[in-house]
């Protein structure tokens, strides 16, 4: 099975922010970036579908991002038993529109006829959650999110689907499909030595934003981007028992 898998990097939850000049992205010097939190579930669960099938299959770590921080992740992602790599190498201002970015990974996945493809429910940072169906209906994949079981059986996909109030489903897929993944799905493993060692020498395919044929247009725009700041305001509330209760209810609600 050939399992493609989508990795972002996003801040670190140690890092301070600050707004940059343009006012639409953050300052990244210094900041330190980190793979987002369930795209790292994805990856396990990629490795682990080929582990169960006696590693037949592949593992096609894909990120988009800046060619000075990119590689890096995508190498540890190697390092953890990702056979090869697609780096869509992109430059500031980056691409915030889900619906564009989806454009942009389906015109440089679209010849590698993958039977699965995995990505994260959503990033960290803007937090869509649509980059992954979006991208499933361009290639005619059939489609899942929040994932949080996958089977995989006589070329179709069982997979547990947390829903509201703590209710699960369990949906059959057809192959090839694009699926969405919960976090906390499986037990992240950490890169041995070998395997970091081994990541030096697989291949990492790099593509340039710019060289691919991307006619789609925004849907969306991120207009700026601000902290959010804490104020402290004291408000005495008079009155008799019941004006006070009353008042106090008013603002709970509110």
């Amino acid at each position: 099975m050939k399992i493609g898998v989508l990795i972002k990097q996003v801040v670190g939850s140690e890092s301070s922010l600050k707004i940059d000049l343009s006012q639409k992205w953050i300052e990244e010097n210094p900041t330190d970036f980190t793979v987002n939190e369930s795209d790292s579930y994805a990856l396990e669960e990629a490795l682990q579908i080929v582990e169960r099938s006696d590693d037949e299959g592949e593992v096609v770590v894909i990120s988009m991002g800046p060619s000075g921080r990119t590689p890096k992740l995508i190498r540890e992602a190697l390092a953890k038993g990702g056979h090869r790599a697609i780096h869509i190498q992109e430059e500031l201002p980056y691409e915030t529109d889900p619906f564009i970015v989806a454009n942009i990974l389906y015109e440089a996945l679209k010849d590698e006829s993958f039977d699965l493809i995995l990505s994260g429910l959503q990033s960290d940072d803007l937090g869509a959650g649509q980059t992954g169906v979006i991208l499933g209906e361009l290639l005619g994949m059939s489609t899942a999110t929040l994932a949080m079981a996958i089977e995989v059986n006589s070329g179709k996909l069982r997979v547990k689907r947390e829903l509201e109030a703590g209710w699960f489903q369990w949906i059959t897929l057809p192959l090839p499909a694009c699926i969405t993944i919960q976090s906390g799905l499986n037990t992240l493993r950490y890169p041995s030595l070998k395997g970091i060692m081994g990541a030096k020498k697989k291949e990492i395919k790099a593509i340039s934003k710019s060289e691919l044929n991307v006619s789609a247009t925004s849907m969306q725009e991120l207009s700026s981007l601000y902290l959010q700041k804490a104020e402290k305001r004291t408000e005495m509330i008079e009155g008799s028992t019941d004006q006070i209760v009353e008042k106090l209810v008013e603002i709970f609600k509110e």
